[in-house]
């Protein structure tokens, strides 16, 4: 898909913000978030750029993607930053369909990681896989097990919902065990391949970019891997929310971005619009 060629953009764009100004006493924005996007918007809520466009943010870290949604849906927050559209996706059919994406802001590509194999085609049969259990991220770990060519998944595949029983076919004979995300880089040892989360990786000393065997690109088949901010449907044209879209894009944050996470949040500018159309 051409527009997707444009997503991995230079940090040293210039990025109009547009957000309408506020005053002194206005309120703030709630944003809604945990780990480390909740370190990035504590930085850009002092950052000289979102001063410069008036805006005012108080960051609430809430543990937990159900929570954060739940509070997001119930007004206790304005906007979340922490999940993919294939998690939103997720949460808004067995939620209501409450929620809706503002804002596209990067893509943590999920690694494959092994301490057996060097590379994806090393991987023999009957190895060992480890899953994260929950259905956003297992639905992802194996769509990239598919793009590596290890297997191949059902026609009807849900990209939220998908389990290993959507696999159809398994010609290495992988087995799979699902683990708690959180635990990836201690299980490594364990098992042969580990799918971890970008968050999860880095938090246990590995990078994705160097350290995976194997990892995802951004292009049609993994924009549902984009991270979002999210708002209730009912606000999602609000200006107010949108200018906070065009504060993560600005050259100030996206440097502290870089380089306090070693270029792994690969930064998306694309609209959102274009995104999930």
């Amino acid at each position: 898909m051409k527009r997707f060629i444009g997503l991995i953009t230079s940090l040293g764009a210039v990025f109009l913000l547009t957000a309408c100004h506020s005053s002194e006493n206005e309120k703030a924005i709630v944003v809604g978030s945990q780990g480390s996007d909740a370190q990035v918007w504590a930085f850009i809520a002092k950052s000289e750029a979102a001063k410069k466009a008036g805006i005012k943010i108080e960051v609430q870290e809430i543990d937990g993607g159900p929570q954060l949604n739940t509070a997001t849906a119930q007004g206790e927050v304005d906007v979340n930053a922490f999940q993919s559209i294939s998690y939103l996706n997720s949460y808004n059919q067995d939620g209501g369909d409450t929620l809706a994406p503002i804002a596209a802001t990067y893509m943590e590509p999920l690694g494959i990681y092994s301490s057996i194999y060097k590379t994806i085609d090393e991987v023999k049969e009957k190895s060992v896989v480890a899953l994260a259990d929950n259905p956003a991220n297992t639905a992802r770990g194996l769509k990239l097990l598919e793009a590596a060519g290890l297997i191949k998944l059902k026609e009807d595949f849900d990209n939220g919902t998908g389990t290993p029983s959507d696999i159809q076919e398994n010609p290495k004979k992988l087995e799979f065990k699902l683990i708690d995300d959180t635990t990836g880089p201690r299980v490594l040892p364990d098992v042969d391949l580990v799918l971890i989360s970008n968050t999860v990786a880095l938090e246990g000393g590995l990078n994705v970019l160097k350290d995976a065997i194997y990892y995802e690109k951004i292009n049609e088949d993994t924009k549902e891997s984009i991270n979002v901010l999210a708002t209730k449907k009912s606000r999602s044209d609000e200006e107010e929310l949108l200018a906070l879209g065009e504060l993560y894009h600005s050259k100030e944050v996206q440097e502290y971005i870089k380089e306090t996470f070693d270029g792994t949040k690969v930064e998306v500018k694309e609209s959102i619009e274009k995104i999930i159309e």
